[in-house]
């Protein structure tokens, strides 16, 4: 067993594939695998993967599928894992190469079921640091967690044991896939130092804001269908609801004001509102909301059936 499996979804990534794989091969931790998906590329991804691969054979494991996205593409990788941890790679991000030494290392001394990384968002000509908080317990894990995989080392029983996927054909898939892990995580581990570079392209999915953007409301909805199925609901209740009421009144929002088809826009608001109440009638009730006094709770706490209107009027999201 390989002491790492990093799974690399791959669609179109002919300009940027080798700097990604570059940076994997050339880990100071050499005990690992590379298991790369090609999901269903048109262009000359292919090609390089397999150049990589004839190099590498005791490294590389290349799988094929049709394309379904990156969800699906790590969906499909996950069965062929065979190191005590996984790990994900987008194929257009890179690591630095003492990112799953560290990672490993801190790993086996703390015997921890996922070990997380600071990172950098790196632009075209600038990078920005984000340093993350070290939370304590899993609660603390439901609420202060950055739900991004590339970031994290999972310990690949906890992901296969339990089953836990991302869904397919989903916007904010890994929101749901952390969540889904939390209550498995017994111990989480940190390196506060950036150990990944998160490359940002305007072409990417994450900025186009569409019908899509709806997707977080079938997100959240399956995480907490996956709670509740699983007789844990009642015990992170209150911690479900605060994080469903700042992803529908916050970072949803952010998204929504960036449609520019005017109907969609509105209808989503409307979604947005309505959606909240009925999961949640009583969300401004929540103990973690009353208690916490940043702004952006500030801003929660005073947010009704008026106010709403109000502040997305005064925000441009409807007239």
């Amino acid at each position: 067993m390989v002491k790492v499996s990093i799974i690399m979804p791959v669609f179109n990534a002919e300009n940027y594939i080798e700097k990604s794989l570059e940076s994997l091969l050339n880990q100071t931790l050499q005990d690992i695998e590379i298991i790369i998906v090609n999901d269903g590329s048109k262009d000359g991804s292919k090609e390089i993967i397999k150049k990589y691969e004839e190099q590498y054979k005791d490294k590389i494991k290349y799988l094929e599928k049709e394309n379904g996205g990156a969800a699906d593409a790590r969906n499909y990788a996950i069965p062929y894992a065979t190191g005590e941890y996984i790990a994900f790679l987008d194929a257009d991000d890179y690591a630095e190469p003492n990112m799953y030494e560290k990672m490993y290392n801190k790993a086996k001394e703390e015997n921890s079921s996922i070990v997380e990384c600071d990172f950098y968002w790196e632009y075209p000509h600038k990078k920005k640091l984000d340093t993350g908080a070290i939370y304590a317990n899993k609660k603390e894990m439901l609420l202060y967690a950055r739900v991004i995989p590339w970031n994290k080392m999972i310990k690949r029983m906890v992901v296969q044991s339990n089953k836990i996927y991302f869904p397919k054909g989903l916007r904010y898939e890994d929101v749901e896939f952390t969540y889904k892990l939390v209550p498995y995580c017994d111990k989480v581990s940190f390196i506060k130092e950036p150990l990944v570079h998160y490359v940002q392209r305007k072409s990417s999915v994450s900025y186009e804001y569409n019908e899509k953007t709806r997707d977080i409301f079938s997100v959240l909805d399956n995480v907490l269908n996956y709670y509740k199925s699983n007789q844990i609901y009642d015990e992170y209740k209150m911690e479900l609801e605060y994080v469903y009421t700042r992803y529908l009144l916050c970072s949803s929002l952010k998204r929504v004001a960036k449609i520019k088809d005017k109907k969609l826009k509105e209808k989503i608001l409307y979604e947005t509102w309505k959606n909240l109440n009925e999961k949640f009638p009583n969300w401004r009730q929540n103990e973690i909301l009353k208690k916490r006094k940043s702004l952006k709770d500030f801003y929660m706490k005073k947010v009704n059936k008026y106010t709403y209107k109000i502040y997305c009027k005064i925000f441009g999201l409807i007239k």
